[in-house]
Order: structure tokens, then C-alpha cells, then sequence
């Protein structure tokens, strides 16, 4: 696992960096003492990079690539996603169509848990990194496969989480994807500006939006929902996770964290975004999760299982409509 060897910076930035694209960068407060400080004056780290072009050609292959977003931390984001990636392989496995996910969650990658293949090795070769199998379609990439241990921690300053992230789109070896998934962390800071700036020259098809019913986790949404059209990222649409509590046995559903403002369905109506669904809470979906199985190959008749498949439906009818 190595930093970015284009990257001419120095690793070494202050904590309240202004950053690169800044008016201020290289002339605030917090740059003085930064080894950078003069090369940010200069203007020279704000030149574009050259592998943006490359990271174009290298994605050309992958059909549409969407990136799944929180604002807040704990609302099911990378459940989510891995889940959404499991029905989708399921359902174009008979098409032969692959489907990948991108874990770039840097400090607490989810995903190799959620699809139980943690403890894998990547393997690399003269086309890039392998990415791990999943199925026979869906394969993985994440930074929980490049630690040593499971409880190693990254501790990594925003130059070199992003150095990371540019490697994954540079050198992973994806071959032909019907849809990309990338897991990003919560909120909209670092790891977020890098996928925006190397996925859109190649493409990026879309952003999906996961929330909870509460005021607080809706707070926090909005932001993303503002970050989003800010960087001009198309918003498929918001997902409402743990809308309810649905009863593995009778099929009832009850209220655990009650939508005081209307929960994400009047949100999405006020901000003009796309609802696409609620997903209940199922003790089954952490039980599969954590077991590293897909939820909705295992228990498809249940009100989650049917939820996300109506969600996909209209994932597809959003990219059919503006993908490619």
C-alpha cells in the first residue's frame, strides 16, 4: 500500500488546511509553518492532474457509477449499499453483467464485513489491482483489504486518504461493469471532494441519498443534498432506512423513530429530490450482514426485501433515462 507517487506534496499538512482549490490557500493562518505553504501560494498545487484523464480511460468500461452518500454516520449507509449491490448482481447474473462496489469509507471501511470476505488478500498484477469476488458477479475493493490486521486503525491526514482513493479508481482492475457502488463515509469533506473531482470527467451517473425518518439525521441530509447539487452531482434519489420496525414473523410494522417533520418523503418534496423508498428495520438485514449473506436472496418475500427491489426499479429507470 503506498501514497501517491504523482503526489509532489508533502504528506505533512496543518490541521485547518484551507485547501489546495482555496483562494486562501498557502497565505491563512493555518499555513504557516506547512512545508506546502509555498508551492499553495504559487499556485502550482491547483494545476490540474493529469490523472484525471487517466482515471477516464481506466472507467471507461463501467457503465454507470453511483455513489451512495450520509450526511449523518449511522443511518445504514454502507447496509445499504452493500444490499442494493447484492440484488443487482442477483438480478443480472443471467445477463452475465457484473456489478462492483468501492469501499472508500478510508477509517472505517464496512464492506468487506457486509459481503463476508474479510481477511481476503489483493492480488496484483500488470493490469492493476484484482478485485475480490463477491459471487460470480459482484466483486469488492476496499482498504479493509490492504491492513494487516482487523483492528488496525487508519489514522491518515486528507492528502493521503485521497492519494488512496485516487489509486482505487486508478489502478483497480475492474474490467467491464454494468454498475459501480461506491461507499463513501459520512458527511461531505475530503474522501467526498476527490470522488466528486476524478468520477465526474468519467462519468459519475449519480449520488444516492441514505437517511433515517429523524429531524436529526434530515438535518444533516440536507447539507448533503446542497453538497451534492453545489458540485453539480445528479441526486437519483433518497432512501429512507429504518422506517419502521418490521416483524420478521407477522409482517407488522411499528414505528421506532417516528418522522416528526415528515420524515425523508416530505424532505425530498420541499428540497425537489427524488424519494425512492422506505426501508423498514429487520433484525434478519444485521443477522445477514454481519453472516456477509444478501438479505434479499435469503428472505425475499419480506417487506425489506421488497423495498429494496422497488428501489432498484427505480434506480434502473433513472439510469436508463440519463445514464451512459
Amino acid at each position: 500500500m503506498s501514497d501517491d507517487s504523482n503526489n509532489t506534496m508533502s504528506q505533512e499538512v496543518p490541521e485547518h488546511c484551507p485547501g489546495t482549490q482555496s483562494s486562501q490557500a498557502g497565505k491563512s493562518s493555518a499555513c504557516q509553518g506547512c512545508p506546502n505553504q509555498n508551492i499553495c501560494a504559487s499556485g502550482q498545487a491547483n494545476q490540474p492532474d493529469p490523472d484525471i484523464e487517466v482515471i477516464k480511460d481506466h472507467l471507461k468500461n463501467i457503465k454507470y457509477k453511483i455513489l451512495v452518500l450520509s450526511g449523518k454516520g449511522g443511518v445504514g449507509k454502507s447496509t445499504v449499499c452493500g444490499q442494493i449491490s447484492y440484488a443487482l448482481a442477483a438480478q443480472y447474473e443471467s445477463q452475465n453483467k457484473q456489478i462492483g462496489a468501492l469501499d472508500i469509507d478510508i477509517c472505517g471501511p464496512s464492506l468487506p464485513q457486509v459481503f463476508g470476505v474479510q481477511g481476503e488478500q489483493v492480488h496484483q498484477s500488470g493490469s492493476g489491482w484484482s478485485p475480490i469476488f463477491v459471487d460470480e458477479n459482484l466483486s469488492l475493493m476496499s482498504i479493509g483489504f490492504l491492513l494487516p490486521s482487523l483492528e488496525d486503525a487508519v489514522i491518515w491526514r486528507g492528502p493521503k486518504k485521497n492519494g488512496m482513493i485516487k489509486q482505487f479508481l486508478r489502478d483497480v482492475d475492474w474490467e467491464e461493469l454494468e454498475y459501480l457502488l461506491v461507499d463513501t463515509p459520512p458527511g461531505t469533506s475530503d474522501e467526498h471532494l476527490s470522488i466528486v473531482q476524478y468520477l465526474k470527467p468519467a462519468g459519475l451517473t449519480g449520488a444516492i441519498i441514505v437517511t433515517t425518518p429523524q429531524e436529526v439525521s434530515l438535518l444533516d441530509v440536507r447539507k448533503e443534498i446542497t453538497f451534492c447539487k453545489k458540485v453539480g452531482v445528479p441526486i437519483i434519489g433518497v432512501v429512507e432506512n429504518m422506517s419502521g420496525f418490521a416483524c420478521p414473523k407477522c409482517k407488522i410494522e411499528s414505528k421506532i423513530f417516528p418522522p416528526s417533520t415528515g420524515g425523508a418523503e416530505k424532505m425530498c418534496e420541499e428540497m425537489n429530490v427524488t424519494f425512492l423508498g422506505k426501508v423498514p428495520i429487520d433484525p434478519l438485514i444485521g443477522q445477514c450482514c454481519d453472516e456477509g449473506k444478501s438479505f434479499v436472496k435469503e428472505f425475499p418475500n419480506s417487506p425489506a426485501s421488497l423495498a429494496y427491489k422497488n428501489i432498484i426499479t427505480k434506480i434502473e429507470k433513472y439510469t436508463e433515462l440519463n445514464g451512459e
